[in-house]
């Protein structure tokens, strides 16, 4: 196989505390690839700004006039990580045979992404980058992880355990990704249903070099649940087994009722009722709540609005120079 041109594609989002150090230790990943033929020359690092507050941008136009491995995207506005992480990569496909996803934070062990290479050169078009283990973790944080793994392969849906998106993929995976008419992303359930050839590169992570993490709490149930709803409808066929359920159990309070009237025994029972009363609004609720958060994915995806809108981008010239050009997405339905 011929040396390959590799771009590393790092979303960010108010990074510059941690970017100088990205920009570092990425830099020499790339330098030592190339000085040991793993990658060709023009291989580059792609760093996505996703609407950030900070002086990141700023940060990507500097590094990119002083370093010719350093490149760039400006969305015009906070489009979402999965949604950065994707207007990378397919940038990054137009020009290059494989492609490296990793975040900003330098969480993910960046020595790694050489074993990624001896895999794509072993045959693989994707490799996972797996994490060895969550003894790093809070119990809270390894407890729900854990379970959303669990809880996601219980609903058939096919996901790698303990695999964020730190990835390699190749041309052909990227140019097949494309032709997913997504706009409800969630990468990390997405990639496996290509079905390329794929092995796996396990790592320690880190701890986050600077700045905070962008993922609280919120953040993370909200995106739990987003590839919970993108992947499976098991949710919504547990409200209608619920259903059936609950109209059982009436039915049975009903003869129960009645049996008890035709003996002659009187019927108490203002707590069991006001209680049934409430369980079964709250289930109500829950189930419209369900349906509706369906609906809205439904909403989102017929409107065919774009992922996201590149307001600039940073391009590399034989000399070396800066090349700004302003430049909107395409809907959906054209850019894919």
């Amino acid at each position: 196989m011929s040396k390959p041109i590799l771009t590393i594609v790092v979303p960010c989002y108010n990074e510059e505390e941690v970017l100088p150090e990205t920009v570092f230790q990425l830099s020499e990943i790339l330098d030592s690839l190339i000085t040991d033929q793993l990658v060709a020359l023009g291989s580059t690092v792609l760093f996505v700004d996703d609407g950030s507050k900070d002086a990141t941008w700023s940060l990507i136009e500097r590094f990119h006039l002083s370093n010719p491995f350093i490149t760039g995207l400006k969305l015009a506005k906070n489009a979402g990580h999965q949604s950065a992480l994707l207007a990378g990569l397919l940038k990054a496909k137009a020009y290059s045979d494989c492609v490296v996803s990793i975040d900003a934070d330098l969480q993910d062990d960046t020595s790694v992404i050489r074993e990624f290479l001896v895999k794509f050169h072993e045959g693989y078009d994707i490799v996972y980058g797996i994490r060895q283990d969550r003894s790093a973790d809070t119990f809270f944080k390894r407890a729900t992880a854990q379970g959303f793994y669990k809880l996601m392969t219980s609903l058939g849906v096919k996901i790698q355990y303990n695999h964020a998106d730190f990835r390699l993929m190749s041309k052909r995976t990227l140019d097949n990704l494309e032709k997913f008419q997504e706009v409800n992303l969630f990468l990390r359930g997405l990639v496996p249903l290509l079905g390329f050839p794929s092995t796996q590169v396990y790592y320690d992570r880190k701890e986050r070099f600077a700045g905070e993490s962008k993922y609280p709490l919120r953040k993370m149930l909200a995106f739990a649940f987003d590839g919970i709803t993108s992947f499976s409808v098991t949710p919504i066929r547990l409200v209608t087994v619920m259903g059936f359920l609950l109209f059982a159990l009436s039915v049975v309070a009903a003869i129960y009722a009645i049996v008890g009237k035709l003996l002659g025994e009187n019927v108490t029972g203002w707590t069991s009722l006001i209680l049934s009363v409430w369980f079964i609004g709250g289930v109500q609720l829950l189930a419209i709540g369900l349906i509706g958060e369906y609906i809205g994915k439904i909403y989102k995806e017929v409107k065919q609005r774009p992922l996201f809108v590149i307001e600039k981008e940073l391009t590399e010239q034989a000399q070396g120079q800066a090349t700004v050009t302003s430049q909107a997405s395409q809907p959906a339905s054209a850019r894919r």
